[in-house]
């Protein structure tokens, strides 16, 4: 390894704008360099149905993993007028009340009376109709003055409910603002729609080509909700589209005695009217596991994995779902083997092939509001190549010459039993423009057996072992994950990316 150069993946993002075929990466579509604490807006119809309030209970066992900077109480399709920020204020309360014992596990919690001073009002009234002149709402001029601060951060706008409040910040933006001011604003927002919830979201994107816009475009209904990919956090029986998905740590009785049972927090998560959590994606990726997913929608991750496309009827790419499907091409889904033990390949499969480490890791924080630091369980501590902390590790390597990775260094603070496995995420990577991620992509070679799988691009000689050996066996972009297990109660899964930048061998 001495004879490779291996940088930190913020500080070396000179692929992003590679040229490949003469198409060059736009902007909007680049990763963006590593952030430990990413900043974030959360714009919530809560109180329409009990998702929203079930997604801000897991939120602030979270939030000292970011820098919280508006909770914006919003309108939707589902609560079409009026907002209810006094929702928010009473979980905050419970929040309040756990916050002291949260302190004990982990530092940075910020304070109830600091969060409750970010809560706001958006727009009060349904869609682009309760946008413009003399229409401005507190929600608004937050968001506005949030992108506006000087920080290079990117501010992470989730989306939960209606985004006509974003719109009305950017209308205002607009108006107020020479061109360039309103595109170097635009260009600090990513925003994460869980679907589009009013008529916003298609207005956003069009007037905003910057707009770095996750999403699933959808009508307003509802009706196209089972298509999307957030609904890998819990939809299986309501959608019935999570085909392999493991139900057990969304059951009654899992929820029943791994959360609601939990202090006053646990106490304010409610029972499901449809599906549990369906905002909950929108976070999860920005969680510091190791993952890094926050970077890129196309890496992958905790909150699922998404493409840079233009979708049917919209005007421009932004990262959604979709894409070629034969193999060799970029798309949106992921194959993997589900609880039944055979293979399956969807959108929703991108987050609940994470499930089993998410939910334990939301329980042992529901314990951490109710237990002393010597009684709960805490995430292993991975070290790869010698390289603390959580911030991927890029490695420019050639066909053929073997790299070694080594967990040598991690450690469990609890002073748990570790099990650790690397493996090959082959989709992640996939769908940014202009990268060269599979020098095999092709039209598909259509045989006796259907179309041909391409050569895999790395191969892993001990996916079990603290050290491993990958040899790259193909040009492009390769993600190796390295996922450590402890044993404890329950057990925590934290995470390393290594992304290999593979070169041909010379001839």
């Amino acid at each position: 390894m001495t004879s490779r150069r291996i940088a930190l993946l913020g500080a070396a993002l000179g692929l992003a704008g590679a040229v490949v075929r003469g198409a060059e990466t736009p902007p909007e579509a680049r990763p963006d360099p590593y952030a430990a604490r990413p900043r974030v807006v959360v714009m919530t119809d809560i109180a329409n149905e009990p998702d929203d309030q079930m997604s801000l209970v897991r939120f602030l066992l979270y939030s000292n993993q970011w820098d919280v900077e508006g909770i914006v109480a919003t309108t939707s399709t589902w609560l079409k007028n009026g907002v209810r920020p006094d929702v928010v204020h009473s979980v905050l309360d419970a929040y309040e009340k756990v916050r002291p014992n949260l302190a004990r596990h982990a530092p940075g919690f910020p304070t109830a009376a600091a969060l409750r001073a970010l809560v706001v009002p958006g727009q009060e009234a349904y869609g682009m109709a309760s946008v413009g002149e003399g229409k401005a709402s507190p929600g608004a001029e937050l968001l506005l003055g949030a992108a506006g601060k000087d920080d290079p951060r990117p501010l992470w706008v989730l989306a939960w409910g209606g985004t006509n409040t974003l719109a009305q910040a950017l209308l205002a933006a607009r108006a107020a603002r020479p061109p360039a001011g309103v595109e170097a604003l635009v260009a600090k927002l990513r925003v994460y729609a869980i679907s589009d919830q009013d008529d916003a979201g298609p207005w956003l994107r069009r007037e905003f080509p910057g707009l770095r816009y996750v999403a699933m475009p959808s009508t307003q209904d509802g009706e196209e909700y089972s298509l999307a990919t957030w609904t890998g956090i819990s939809g299986d029986r309501f959608y019935r589209n999570c085909d392999g998905a493991d139900f057990t740590t969304f059951t009654g009785q899992w929820v029943d005695a791994n959360v609601r049972a939990k202090g006053p927090l646990g106490a304010l998560y409610p029972r499901p009217c449809c599906i549990h959590e369906g905002d909950t994606p929108s976070f999860l990726w920005l969680i510091d596991n190791g993952l890094a997913s926050a970077m890129s929608p196309a890496f992958g991750g905790w909150g699922g994995r998404y493409v840079w496309r233009r979708p049917r009827g919209e005007p421009r790419a932004f990262w959604t779902q979709g894409g070629d499907s034969f193999p060799g091409n970029d798309t949106s889904r992921d194959t993997v083997v589900g609880v039944d033990g055979v293979a399956h390949t969807s959108d929703q499969a991108t987050i609940w092939r994470w499930r089993r480490a998410f939910q334990n890791d939301f329980a042992a924080r529901m314990d951490w509001t109710v237990k002393g630091p010597g009684e709960a369980n805490h995430n292993p501590r991975v070290v790869v190549n010698g390289r603390t902390g959580t911030e991927p590790l890029f490695v420019d390597t050639v066909v053929g010459a073997p790299v070694v990775l080594d967990a040598a260094g991690t450690a469990d603070p609890d002073g748990d039993t570790l099990r650790y496995s690397w493996f090959f995420y082959p989709e992640a990577g996939t769908g940014i423009p202009g990268r060269p991620v599979r020098a095999e992509r092709r039209p598909p070679d259509f045989g006796p057996d259907g179309p041909r799988e391409p050569p895999q691009r790395i191969a892993i000689e001990d996916g079990t072992a603290p050290r491993t050996t990958v040899v790259p066996k193909a040009a492009g972009i390769a993600h190796v994950l390295l996922a450590v297990e402890d044993d404890g109660t329950p057990g925590l899964t934290s995470y390393r990316r290594v992304v290999l930048r593979i070169a041909a061998a010379a001839p």
